[in-house]
């Protein structure tokens, strides 16, 4: 390997505005992991820097600056990210002018002139798959030939006062080529493949990674990078493909081998309800997977068309109806204020809503994005222009351009589809119907134990819009123990007995925990913790000084020799 002295931070910017889900936004996409362990497999220094998890990221950086010195800077870049991404470039250009600063992503790739045009501060737009184009870029600057970049494809840059485009970079056809991430690094959010097939209009993907083909990485690689970042003590994972199921053989073979090497994980995936069959999904929950998200849209199947999602309502209700009854948790995801929306295709979501029962959904008002089919039409109808993107906004919003739209409209549509999901989840919980297969039945258990934690302690606990939520919690912990011994469902059950005094219900339950699952930590601390609420500090006693070394455990150690003390 060659000893590199060129120093470099590749960065992910901070979201202009506030998430309503923010766990997506806030993690490094994969894409700098792969960029930063190609540099780091040929000498280069790198330091992959997460502004979105900053709460004053422009500090943060100017600080980062200062104490890297970077030669290089890289910033991954999508439209809620851009201004972010701005603002730290011009940071970097004030406190260390020599740095040569580059921009890549989504946003970056499709508009390279708009960028450089009017932010003289980069120097580079890195288009498309980054990993051989940075490399080379690097390797040109650290030679001292920052002239040849006109030989290495993939790249625009000013020169002349014009915006120069290099070739277009030859998309990486073997992905097994390139170095492990997780060599590197640790993360959680990965992928297996690059590119999609569908055709979306409001998805800018096929047209960044190319619409040619999907392409893959191999089962063996892919459960390599998982047991790798398992042994870094990673145990759930974010599998962020376009469709993951899109190759159901290769599908099943990645399960089988996650299987055999016996990984105590668990993963989300993303896929489309046409790619899914019965015998996939068993090796899926099998192999860990305990959700996956699906692009419903709408229930018009006007407007899916109008949103190239032109799937048939059956197939929905059947991907649904089939991951719930195998133990995973389909997630849907419904758009709203697209072309032609009225309150009676909201009313047709809904109506879908009804029928598939999702038991966790995200809703979203439909924006335009470089790089799709909508923000290109209108663009072609004058509508916009690339301009927009100089303004301090975050996205764009379609009802903006819609004149049968307005904001309060949407917001209703909104309204509409959130309260009616929320009105009916306690209906949908109770309607869930696995199967009676007995090599399930563990799976079972963890599924509906995970289920209920987010009604006792997780999201729908603190949400006022869902009722009962104690009850449902209490009825899916019950009928988790019922197929299977479950530690969460123990331990749910005994701080859901404590919360309602009812100490004696929860140290029975816990006991019982306890005969199956010895020894383990939480539920000896809630047991503890029980008989601490009864008065018996010394019984409570012999349950933590086996975990005294917990910090959590020591606190109540604390107490109980206190009470104890002053008792005698």
């Amino acid at each position: 390997m060659v000893d590199r002295t060129l120093n470099i931070c590749l960065v992910n910017p901070a979201c202009q505005d506030q998430r309503i889900n923010p766990e997506d936004s806030l993690a490094v996409p994969i894409g700098i992991y792969y960029i930063a362990a190609v540099l780091k497999a040929n000498g280069f220094n790198v330091e992959v820097i997460n502004l979105a998890v900053e709460h004053e990221p422009d500090a943060y950086f100017a600080w980062i600056i200062q104490k890297h010195q970077p030669d290089l800077i890289g910033f991954s870049v999508m439209s809620a990210t851009r201004m972010s991404g701005i603002r730290a470039a011009r940071i970097a250009r004030q406190s260390f002018t020599q740095s040569t600063i580059v921009f890549g992503g989504p946003f970056a790739t499709f508009m390279p002139e708009p960028l450089l045009n009017a932010n003289p501060e980069i120097d580079f737009i890195v288009k498309g798959e980054g990993e051989i184009t940075f490399l080379e870029l690097a390797q040109s600057l650290e030679e001292g030939h920052p002239k040849v970049t006109e030989k290495i494809d993939g790249l625009a840059y000013r020169k002349g006062g014009q915006v120069i485009h290099t070739a277009t970079r030859e998309v990486i056809q073997n992905l097994d080529d390139l170095p492990h991430p997780s060599e590197y690094f640790s993360f959680q959010h990965l992928s297996m493949s690059r590119g999609c097939p569908g055709k979306c209009t409001f998805c800018g993907s096929p047209k960044f990674w190319g619409h040619d083909e999907v392409r893959f990485h191999s089962p063996a690689w892919f459960a390599d990078e998982i047991q790798a970042l398992h042994q870094q003590d990673v145990r759930h994972f974010f599998i962020s493909d376009d469709t993951f199921t899109f190759d159901r053989d290769r599908v099943i073979t990645l399960c089988r081998e996650l299987i055999s090497r016996d990984l105590d994980i668990t993963w989300n995936a993303i896929s489309r309800v046409d790619r899914l069959d019965e015998e996939m999904l068993v090796w899926m929950r099998k192999a860990g997977c305990i959700q996956i998200s699906f692009g419903v849209e709408s229930g018009s199947e006007v407007i899916r068309r109008h949103l190239g999602k032109p799937v048939q309502e059956e197939e929905i209700i059947r991907a649904f109806s089939l991951c719930t009854s195998l133990g995973i948790m389909p997630r849907a995801y419904f758009i709203y204020g697209s072309p032609g929306e009225t309150k009676d295709t909201i009313q047709e979501s809904v109506d879908l809503m009804l029928r598939i029962k999702p038991l966790s959904a995200i809703f979203y008002i439909l924006v335009l994005f470089p790089g799709t089919f909508l923000y290109q039409r209108a663009l072609d109808k004058s509508w916009i222009n690339d301009g927009i993107w100089d303004e301090n906004l975050e996205d764009l919003p379609w009802f903006e351009l819609d004149p049968n739209l307005d904001f309060e409209r949407v917001k209703s549509f909104g309204d509409t589809l959130r309260t009616s999901f929320f009105n009916n989840l306690e209906q949908f919980v109770s309607n869930i119907d696995l199967r009676d297969d007995p090599s399930l039945y563990r799976f079972h258990s963890d599924f509906l134990s995970r289920l209920a934690m987010t009604f006792s302690h997780g999201d729908y606990a603190q949400n006022p819009s869902v009722s009962n939520t104690a009850k449902i919690a209490l009825n899916l912990y019950q009928k988790a123990l019922d197929y299977h011994p479950d530690f969460r469902a123990y331990l749910g059950l005994g701080m859901l007995y404590m919360k309602q005094k009812q100490f004696k219900d929860a140290i029975l339950i816990l006991s019982r925990g306890l005969e199956h699952f010895k020894d383990h930590e939480d539920l000896t601390i809630c047991m503890a913790l029980n008989h601490m609420n009864l008065g018996d500090f010394a019984l409570a006693l012999t349950f933590l000084e086996p975990v005294r070394n917990l910090p959590k455990a020591r606190k109540y150690i604390d107490i109980c020799n206190q009470k104890l003390g002053a008792a005698t």
